[in-house]
Order: structure tokens, then C-alpha cells, then sequence
């Protein structure tokens, strides 16, 4: 699969982040599709910018997102539609009671309108990292609504949000599939803190999960039908030693001696919920691309081979991006920015382990 960036959150500053306008994806959207079908990516990731659709109360305009959706069909790409990806209306507070119901008349108006353009199964992911949005946007005031220990209020009204709009699309249309991306991460215990207290932070990847499917605080409306795949987000940065502070994590990568392989996780979260799992966004930066795929499709060969029911691997993002904070140039994707045309340059080195994927996912060893 192949992910397109599609953040849309304020900064701290007021600034609003769009992605899918600094990359000209919904400008190009044509080529960038057929880019990706011609290099076999059948399957990618998307999102719709809620802060356009609704820029009044209740009125729904989806002429922002109907050349993304349309290049997706003419291409023959299927795709796993964001419907909230960081960012939305600036008249929405996430914290009111209101929001829930909200979420879910977009969620429903946002399904019909895919609708129209999809045939058999549609795949929506309604809101990206859970985990992350309630702790960057209320924990440490990283982004919108960029507010300070209410993480964990915020995390369970996004719940209830995800939870309202999976029940009002359900009773609308039975051939909906819904995607939960969350970090998949490890936190080693550190010689210098209390292990149990690493343990803690490591099993708190999994709240969000648990309060999906109605294991902790049913009453927000999780229950078990609502936790469809699986979708586990890993970077380079995944996994660190424990510190109390983010600022003195030590991040690890596989030559340490207690970095814990990927496929291993992969089979802790499947034995956990018994559902099909997705690596729904993977990647780095410059030169390290290409190894960094290697290793994740072997890995997830490991993983399938050993019983986890793994549908896919999303290469994320597919086209580089400014940075979120300083506007940098970002050399995470598999094709640069667009000229004038749309012709985007690709990175040779990603291209060439892109193609040879799919035998690296039959022929993994341990």
C-alpha cells in the first residue's frame, strides 16, 4: 500500500497545517494515482479535510476532495479514506458534549458522498491515531486544541466520537470496513527508573484498542464489533528507554541487544485482540528508505508465517512533505514534490526494494 499524507492540524501558533495542499496532491491527484498503480500499489491511504467540508455548522461541501476521490477510481485504487487526520473545523471543540454527535453527521455525510464514487466494500479510518491526538493536542499542547493534562479526557471523547459515527454509518450502509490506526510501539525498563514504570507506558498503546471494542469503560460506547483491523503505525522511533520525560528518551534501534523485532510485536497485538492487523503508515528519511522497507517486509513476512493475520504493509508517506514545524524539505517518500505538470522525481533506491516486495514477503527466513 502507499499512504498519502494528509495532516490537517493548527500549530500552537494558529497556523494551520495542510499537507495535501503543500504536496499539490489534490491539484495532481490524477498522476500521483496513477504513479501509484503503475508501480503496483493497488491499495493506498488517504484522507478528507474536515476544516473544508464543513466550514459551517451541518453544511457539507466535498468539492475539496472529489479530484483525490475521482483519480482514485480512474486509477483503480482502492483507498482507506482519514476522515479526521489531526485536524478539524475551527468551530469544533472537541472537549463539549456536542462533538460526538458532530463527528458522526460528517462521518455519515462524509460515507454517502464515497459512496457514490465506490463500488463493494468502502474502507474508512475515522480518526487517525487516537493515542497521539489526545496526547499531543491535550497532553502537551503540541497541536489543536493544544491544551495541557486533559489527555486522557480528550482521548475517550474521541472514542465516543469514533464509537457515534461507526453506529450511525453502520445502520446506513452494511458494506462499510472500518480501519483503527495507533502507534505501535515498545518501552524498554532503563536502569535508572522504576521497570514497572515502563511497563506501564508500554501497555498504554493498548487503551486505546481496549476502549474500542468495550474491554475497559463500555460506557463510552466501544463493544466488540466496532475493532475491525488493526492498524499499527511503526517508525525508526518506535521503541526507547523509559524516561519520565519525552525530551530524555533514548531511542533505540536493532543493533541494541534488547530491541524487541517487529514481527514479535506484530504477534503480541494479534494474540491480544484476534483481529487482522495492517501496518497502516511505516518509513524513514534520505538514504536509510530503502533498508528500512527491507527490514519491514521481512519482518512481516516472519509475522504472517508465524500466524498473525497481517493483510498489508502501508509505505507512508509516498510523497515528500515540508515538515510539520519548520517547513523542512522531508525526504520520506518514495517521489519528491511536483513540478509544474505534476511529474514527480522518485527515489530510485525505494523504487527498486518496492518492486521486489512481494518475493521478500514469500521467501522471508527467520
Amino acid at each position: 500500500m502507499g499512504g498519502f499524507e494528509c495532516s490537517t492540524h493548527r500549530r500552537p501558533s494558529g497556523r494551520r497545517v495542510d499537507v495535501i495542499d503543500a504536496t499539490a496532491h489534490d491539484r495532481h491527484a490524477h498522476a500521483d494515482y496513477q504513479r501509484l498503480a503503475q508501480v503496483g500499489l493497488r491499495t493506498a491511504r488517504d484522507g478528507l479535510r474536515w476544516h473544508l467540508i464543513e466550514r459551517r455548522p451541518g453544511e457539507y461541501d466535498f468539492l475539496s476532495a472529489e479530484a483525490q476521490v475521482r483519480a482514485a477510481q480512474a486509477a483503480g485504487v482502492q483507498v482507506i479514506w482519514d476522515l479526521m487526520h489531526y485536524g478539524f473545523p475551527d468551530f469544533i471543540d472537541l472537549l463539549r458534549p456536542e462533538f460526538p454527535g458532530q463527528f458522526a453527521d460528517y462521518a455519515l455525510a462524509a460515507m454517502r458522498f464515497l459512496r457514490s464514487f465506490t463500488t463493494g466494500t468502502l474502507w474508512l479510518c475515522p480518526i487517525n491515531e487516537i493515542s497521539f491526538s489526545a496526547w499531543a493536542g491535550a497532553e502537551v499542547g503540541y497541536f489543536n486544541p493544544c491544551l495541557h493534562g486533559r489527555g486522557a479526557e480528550l482521548k475517550r471523547q474521541l472514542v465516543r466520537a469514533v464509537a457515534a459515527a461507526s453506529q450511525a454509518i453502520c445502520r446506513a450502509d452494511s458494506d462499510v470496513r472500518f480501519l483503527h490506526a495507533e502507534p505501535l510501539i515498545r518501552v524498554h525498563p532503563s536502569p535508572k527508573f522504576d521497570p514497572f514504570e515502563a511497563a506501564l507506558e508500554h501497555e498504554g498503546q493498548f487503551e486505546t484498542f481496549d476502549l474500542l471494542c468495550g474491554a475497559r469503560e463500555p460506557e463510552l460506547g466501544g463493544h466488540p464489533e466496532l475493532l475491525d483491523v488493526l492498524g499499527v503505525n511503526y517508525y525508526p522511533y518506535n521503541q526507547w528507554l523509559h524516561h519520565p520525560e519525552v525530551e530524555g528518551r533514548i531511542t533505540l534501534n536493532a543493533a541494541h541487544p534488547t530491541y524487541q523485532p517487529l514481527h514479535e510485536l506484530l504477534a503480541q497485538v494479534h494474540a491480544r485482540y484476534g483481529r487482522p492487523v495492517l501496518i497502516a503508515e511505516t518509513g524513514t528519511e534520505g538514504d536509510e528508505r530503502a533498508p528500512w522497507l527491507d527490514m519491514v517486509l521481512r519482518q512481516s513476512a516472519l509475522a504472517r508465517r508465524a500466524g498473525v493475520t497481517l493483510l498489508g504493509v502501508c509505505l507512508y508517506p509516498v510523497v515528500n512533505h515540508p515538515g510539520w514545524d519548520d517547513d523542512r524539505h522531508c525526504h520520506n517518500g518514495l517521489w519528491d514534490y511536483a513540478d509544474a505538470h505534476g511529474r514527480r522525481e522518485a527515489h530510485q533506491p525505494l523504487l527498486a526494494r518496492l518492486q521486489h516486495g512481494p518475493r521478500a514477503l514469500a521467501t522471508a527466513h527467520p
